[in-house]
């Protein structure tokens, strides 16, 4: 309260002076209205350019993501496009003979496959895409899809105790969801039963 100038008598002599000289001048008191109207005016020219240039930096911080995600998911397509070959590379290792991996006509037949498979995986890797094998684990609706259910007593209800097909994401979003098998209680075991 130090900084509020205090009322002396000059002081409100000088302001009666200065009113009393306003009355007798009218452009005086239409240039205060002019000076009150352009502060109004510069108020809200200033709030106009603080929303544009919050709005600016939205729309920037918006490009960017959209950017960042077409770069991160821009081989989508590609990649579940690739998922048949990595799938029927699988097959071909689990149509081989057993011990056809130490036999001379087809060892080196064998070798090759699986080096090609594990090759394809570390490049899916290499961009993102990761297997979900859930062999195991609790069902998740959001990566798996449920082919069936086996009653197991030895597992607890919602188990995935079967892979059919090997899901894949792409950074965090679903590529392909894990096709399973799920376990649920015994008939005997229900409640209510």
């Amino acid at each position: 309260m130090d900084n509020e100038p205090k009322h002396t008598p000059e002081t409100d002599a000088d302001e009666a002076a200065r009113e009393e000289g306003r009355a007798e001048h009218p452009e005086a008191l239409e240039a205060d209205a002019r000076l009150a109207e352009a502060e109004l005016e510069i108020a809200a020219l200033k709030d106009k350019l603080l929303r544009a240039v919050a709005e600016t930096e939205n729309v920037r911080r918006r490009a960017q993501k959209d950017a960042d995600d077409a770069r991160k998911y821009a081989i989508t397509g590609f990649a579940r496009d690739l998922l048949s070959v990595a799938d029927n590379l699988g097959r071909a290792l689990d149509a081989l003979p057993e011990g056809a991996e130490g036999d001379p006509a087809f060892g080196s037949l064998v070798q090759g496959v699986q080096i090609t498979g594990r090759e394809l995986a570390a490049v899916l890797e290499r961009h993102g895409v990761r297997e979900v094998r859930p062999h195991g684990e609790k069902f998740d609706h959001n990566l798996h899809q449920a082919m069936f259910e086996v009653e197991d007593a030895g597992q607890p209800h919602g188990t995935v105790n079967q892979v059919l097909q090997v899901g894949y994401t792409i950074g965090d979003r679903l590529l392909r969801p894990a096709m399973v098998g799920v376990t649920k209680a015994p008939a005997s075991a229900a409640p209510g039963k």
